[in-house]
């Protein structure tokens, strides 16, 4: 697509008046709501899924740009950059087999990926945020732009306009400790990549409770997950180095999507959720959340312009409502704060461990539900600031509140292995795909903090500041190397 036709499009979008549009995802609610109490949006199976963004790198461990993927390639897109993929997995029942099949199909997925898209000496990267830019620089790579009258079209995003409309509403800045920088576009985004497992609520009318529990594991889970403590080092300003690794957060990704896609002053479109006490609580936020994008379809779904909404409402955790082509209509919850992790089987552990805590929390009526919502919100802030040296708050299946990390993990972890038991795995086999996590725990090392110290020591013995940030993102990519079809993080 040339560029004038591209900024044809995306003023087109900017410029459609959302009523009609907004009419249509009303009505469209107001069936939903009906299917739902009828029964429509039961599941007979527990299933679960995951979706994995990664990025490319060159031989020099640089970022590089990837070819679109093909319509005969399954399970695979393209992101909002250009050195961006997404893997979409099958869902699959929640059972030993089924979370083998989730962890077949996605080594299957990068392998093809690869084989079809890549150059020479270029490799896929599962990672929280590239840290080497291309030859260009970071600064360029994401700012450069082709003017078309008042249309900015990023140079280094996916020719979708979508992508190049969603920033006109947002302040598309860089907000984080001493990196500051606004742009024109939402490629700011593509610094980050991440995992989003989901997870079927048997009975659709249940979500509200489901919902809340999911709200309240974010934070622990977060804490868990951290993988992006650092950005490019030509985004920071003069600070020095001890400086920048003193105040910087864990999980980075957090803010960048915050401070990209909100805009001061607006209700913010990136944000950790509220409770809700119905479905119909669940569906209104969607319906009443600003709008993007409108467009006005003639496709027969029953929620087209609903899902279409959706696609926007940008929730670190958020209820997905699928009409299921297939007839198999469900509820589920996606869970969205989690960056990519070093190993496909450290993935597929949070998706062991979230759907674990979703099968046994709600039968077992765990306390923690009690927790106020403000303390699940600040858990969450507080994972992604300081990961597992984060002071958290949780309350055990006994009713103990309590505020040590052992406590709350020890309780994390058992009702994760007991909900596991109770989708028919065996004990020592629930207590295996934990064990990634577990690890982490137990030796005080998530892969942010990995990253940090390699940082450190690479510092202490001599390195400049960018010098050690590479050479320790090379290090990365030789250790996932080895380790990320059949290795875990924690071998490391």
């Amino acid at each position: 697509m040339d560029t004038r036709q591209l900024a044809s499009r995306v003023e087109a979008i900017c410029a459609r008046d959302p009523a009609p549009f907004d009419a249509r995802v009303r009505e469209e609610s107001e069936w939903l709501l009906d299917a739902v109490s009828e029964g429509e949006f039961d599941s007979d199976v527990r299933t679960v899924g995951l979706e994995h963004e990664c990025y490319a790198v060159d031989e020099a461990g640089a970022l590089t740009t990837v070819s679109s993927p093909p319509d005969d390639l399954p399970g695979c897109e393209e992101e909002i950059g250009r050195h961006q993929l997404e893997f979409q997995v099958s869902p699959q029942p929640l059972s030993d087999n089924g979370l083998d099949a989730v962890e077949a199909e996605l080594r299957a997925r990068f392998e093809a990926a690869s084989d079809r898209l890549l150059g020479s000496g270029e490799r896929l990267v599962s990672d929280g945020m590239w840290t080497i830019p291309a030859d260009q620089g970071s600064v360029a790579y994401l700012t450069d732009c082709e003017r078309n009258d008042t249309t900015a079209l990023a140079t280094n995003m996916v020719d979708a306009a979508r992508y190049h409309a969603q920033g006109r509403a947002a302040d598309t800045k860089l907000d984080a400790p001493h990196v500051t920088y606004h742009g024109e576009t939402a490629l700011l985004n593509s610094l980050t990549t991440s995992i989003q497992p989901h997870c079927v609520v048997p009975t659709a009318t249940d979500l509200p409770e489901y919902f809340g529990y999911a709200l309240r594991v974010a934070g622990p889970l977060l804490a868990l997950g951290v993988n992006s403590p650092l950005f490019p080092p030509d985004l920071y300003d003069d600070a020095d180095a001890e400086t920048i690794l003193a105040d910087c957060r864990m999980e980075n990704r957090i803010g960048v999507f915050e401070s990209v896609m909100n805009s001061e002053g607006a209700p913010p479109k990136v944000a950790f959720p509220e409770d809700v006490d119905s479905v119909a609580d669940a569906v209104d936020a969607i319906v009443d959340d600003p709008t993007l994008l409108p467009v006005q379809s003639d496709d027969a779904g029953r929620l087209t312009h609903f899902t279409h909404k959706h696609g926007c409402y940008w929730r670190w955790v958020r209820p997905v409502f699928d009409e299921g082509g297939d007839g198999t209509a469900n509820v589920r919850i996606e869970f969205r704060p989690l960056p990519g992790q070093p190993t496909i089987r450290d993935g597929v552990a949070f998706l062991g461990l979230f759907a674990g805590l979703m099968t046994d929390l709600p039968s077992r009526d765990h306390p923690v539900a009690a927790l106020d919502w403000t303390d699940a919100r600040d858990n969450f802030y507080a994972a992604a600031a300081d990961g597992l040296a984060a002071d958290l708050r949780w309350i055990d299946r006994t009713g103990e509140r309590t505020t040590s990390t052992e406590e709350l993990f020890d309780d994390l972890f058992a009702c994760a292995r007991d909900g596991l038991e109770a989708a028919g795995f065996e004990a020592g086999r629930a207590t295996e795909i934990l064990a990634p996590l577990t690890a982490r725990v137990a030796r005080e090392r998530t892969p942010a903090r990995w990253t940090l110290d390699r940082v450190h020591d690479r510092l202490d013995g001599g390195a400049s500041f960018e010098r050690a940030v590479s050479a320790t993102q090379r290090e990365y990519l030789r250790l996932q190397r080895v380790t990320f079809d059949h290795g875990r993080f924690d071998s490391w």
